[in-house]
């Protein structure tokens, strides 16, 4: 009977936990609905400012004289990275992946590297693991406004103005759709038209019309356009990350709860049929025993 018992609690246990992972998982698709609708809302304003930036640098006389952020180093002393994962894990590998390919990154690098981490999983695996770690971030709301934002796109450009890197790059989960998640890593800083969006961004703005080639005269100057446009556009291209990022995570971890729900289930199934025939073998045991007292009573 003991073994019964033991397997009664085990079933309460698991229905506990199933409990929970299903609760979890719901409130994971609310917010991975609201993080996608966001996500995808900025995705053609990202990248239309994408497309005007480009055109204004790419004007008679544009390059690094216009801006600092457009200035490329002679030569990388160090690298910038900002790294965005969760504060919370039951992600499934959301987490591993974008850490992974972070540190592929890192090795190829060939020169230091410094972390700016939006996140409390990757802070604590680069600390843990003995990388710089310059700055950090945490507690991020759900549905962060640019405000929310600015504090991190602020120190990724003064860091880069003072020269503590010589480019910036951010890693990030791109959100392709519930069930696939990207790993992204792409040049931030200094801003450029090659390799300057992301797999998702490209596939986006390769459905919009061919952007033209003609030279336009602007009022105010291209140098003053860009001095107001370019750190906007950091901040907006650090937002947009970060939202993919969300969405993503969201997304990752519903789909790990609703796998730990099922396999959970599954185990409630397999321990109530070993329930069931632990109790068939002690109801069996005891009418042997009654059936052997019956005859031994007989028999004397």
């Amino acid at each position: 009977m003991a073994n019964v018992r033991e397997i009664k609690r085990r079933i309460r246990s698991v229905k506990n936990i199933a409990q929970v992972t299903k609760a979890m998982q719901m409130v994971a698709a609310s917010k991975m609905r609201r993080a996608q609708e966001q996500v995808l809302a900025t995705r053609p304003y990202s990248a239309k400012a994408w497309e005007v930036l480009t055109h204004l640098a790419a004007q008679r006389g544009g390059g690094p004289e216009l801006h600092s952020l457009l200035t490329r180093r002679a030569e990388i002393q160090a690298t910038g990275i900002v790294l965005i994962t969760s504060d919370r894990g039951l992600s499934g590998a959301y987490n591993a992946n974008i850490i992974r390919a972070t540190l592929q990154f890192i090795r190829g690098l060939g020169h230091p590297a410094r972390l700016i981490t939006v996140g409390r999983r990757g802070r604590d695996f680069m600390i843990r693991h003995g990388f710089n770690v310059i700055a950090e971030f945490t507690d991020l709301p759900d549905r962060p406004g640019l405000l929310d934002i600015t504090p991190i796109a602020r120190t990724v450009i003064d860091d880069f103005l003072k020269g503590d890197y010589d480019e910036v790059y951010l890693a990030y989960t791109s959100f392709i759709n519930t069930i696939t998640q990207e790993p992204t890593i792409r040049r931030l800083l200094p801003i450029s038209a090659e390799g300057g969006l992301s797999r998702v961004m490209d596939q986006y703005m390769s459905g919009l019309p061919v952007r033209t080639t003609a030279e336009y005269i602007y009022e105010p100057s291209p140098r003053v356009l860009l001095g107001v446009l370019l750190p906007r556009l950091t901040e907006l291209q650090v937002y947009q990350a970060i939202l993919e990022a969300l969405a993503s995570e969201h997304s990752a971890r519903m789909v790990a709860m609703r796998s730990a729900t099922e396999n959970a289930n599954e185990l409630i199934g397999d321990l109530t049929l070993s329930y069931y025939r632990a109790r068939q073998e002690a109801i069996t045991k005891e009418m042997l025993d009654i059936a052997g007292g019956a005859e031994a009573l007989a028999r004397s």
